[in-house]
């Protein structure tokens, strides 16, 4: 082989720091302020509005967003979704996939770092962390230091905390599979039933236990996306980098001073990039696994930049191919085919919700194969299933649909409550000559009276004795 393995060259003169990621033990961050830590708050107050609020909004006299998994009914606002309608959910599904394929393509681990459920909750607790243990060296002297009351008072201050938040977040989710008022008042009265009360806990201990102590572990041991991310990198991809070009050497320095002269780069190696890093690596050392492109380092970097004077953007959202001295390519093949795969999925999303039967048909043949009437007519028994999927009382018509020589006998009208179902028994006669096989096709048919054009078939077979 005539290739060598890179090395990297150590300077002796500097000695060995391992990050936090490294050496173990929890990541205790360092405060800071900046352009993407507001981006970030922003976000996450607008997700705890949706996550928090939506739940106790109400619509035509019931909550507006409830997953009623007992009765099979699905209520986002005005519109009532069943089981039929799992389809929409997978595609809605592949839509969001598509999604964070095209996000993960032109800007990285973004969603890791601004609107994935782990980091924003990691966020809250660390703040509760400092709201009860002060910044990162105090938290770090409190780790040290022997047990004390004052420091059973802060951890226990921590911990329950912790555990409010962690219950607030089970009541939330919870909320939106049994009505979130009945939920309160039952935990509020200790009535919970045994079910509900299983699933508040089990969500209050995950919570506690992935925001409060796995946190970064999650990232980087038990989330997929980590893993596979990295191939859909390209060197246009933008995400969280150090320009080492510019950097480098790096080494403390005298504000006034004039690195050039020192044969110093920007950095001054305070390493404050490190202390902000929620998953505690040094974004120096290059693209990382770990990196969950929340941009904190950049944020610390620039205020430290600024204080020296220098020019802003020494770690910054770039691409390989503009550290290298190219110019980053926005628009390429790969970027414009999830775009378009995208636009096309929600387009056909949107159409499909809009086509969708608001009634829903379901035909059963009875067990016997037929049967004759005092008529002498051939006959075949089936139950038809229909549903009203809508959120108004509604009155249909029961028909047969393109079927010659059958005549349906039974109940043909129905009026159906919002969200009812109904089993109707109907019979079906033959009345004229048919052909010779044993079984013909048949298809039945429900109207809304109200709106014809909402109407679905649903076939089955008509069987008859083949001599007849």
């Amino acid at each position: 082989m005539s290739e060598r393995i890179p090395a990297t060259v150590i300077d002796p003169r500097r000695p060995i720091q391992l990050t936090p990621a490294k050496a173990g033990g929890p990541i205790h961050t360092r405060s800071f302020t900046g352009l993407f830590r507001s981006l970030r708050l922003y976000g996450a107050g607008a997700l705890f509005l949706l996550f928090f609020g939506t739940a106790w909004l109400n619509w035509g006299g019931r909550q507006a967003v409830l997953w009623d998994l007992g009765n099979s009914q699905f209520h986002i606002f005005g519109a009532t979704f069943w089981p039929q309608d799992f389809v929409l959910l997978s595609a809605l599904l592949i839509i969001a996939a598509f999604g964070l394929f095209f996000i993960t393509v032109f800007a990285g681990r973004v969603w890791c770092g601004y609107t994935c459920p782990q980091s924003v909750w990691t966020w809250v607790f660390m703040w509760v962390e400092k709201l009860t243990e002060g910044e990162r060296n105090q938290r770090i002297k409190l780790d040290a230091a022997p047990w004390s009351v004052g420091k059973l008072l802060r951890r226990s201050a921590k911990h329950g905390l912790w555990l409010a938040v962690s219950l607030v977040t089970a009541l939330a989710f919870v909320g939106y599979f049994t009505p979130v008022r009945e939920l309160v008042a039952d935990l509020l009265t200790f009535n919970l039933g045994a079910t509900t009360a299983f699933w508040l806990l089990f969500f209050t201990v995950a919570t506690y236990l992935n925001a409060g102590w796995l946190r970064e572990q999650v990232c980087l041991h038990m989330c997929p996306y980590s893993r596979f991310q990295s191939v859909m990198f390209d060197d246009n991809t933008l995400i969280v980098s150090y320009d080492a070009a510019r950097g480098e050497s790096r080494g403390p320095r005298k504000k006034d001073s004039m690195p050039q002269l020192e044969g110093l780069g920007d950095c001054i190696d305070c390493t404050i990039c490190v202390q902000v890093c929620p998953t505690g690596i040094d974004i120096r050392d290059g693209l990382q696994l770990d990196c969950i492109s929340c941009g904190a380092c950049i944020d610390a970097c620039d205020t430290v930049m600024d204080k020296m004077g220098y020019a802003s953007g020494l770690i910054r959202y770039t691409s390989e191919r503009a550290l290298a001295g190219g110019k980053t390519q926005l628009l390429r093949p790969r970027l414009i085919g999830y775009a378009a795969m995208l636009l096309v999925m929600i387009v056909a999303f949107v159409w499909a919700l809009d086509q969708r039967a608001l009634v829903s048909l379901d035909v059963t043949k009875d067990r016997g194969l037929y049967r004759e009437n005092l008529q002498g007519q051939i006959e075949n028994i089936y139950r038809l299933k229909v549903i009203n999927k809508t959120q108004q009382a509604r009155h249909y018509i029961i028909s047969l649909a393109d079927s010659q020589g059958f005549e349906l006998q039974g109940q043909r009208q129905l009026a159906l409550a919002p969200g009812e179902i109904v089993d109707v028994p109907v019979s079906v006669a033959l009345v004229a000559e048919r052909a010779s096989s044993v079984s013909q096709p048949l298809y039945f048919a429900v109207t809304d009276s109200a709106e014809p054009t909402q109407r679905v078939t649903a076939k089955s077979a008509f069987v008859a004795p083949v001599n007849r």
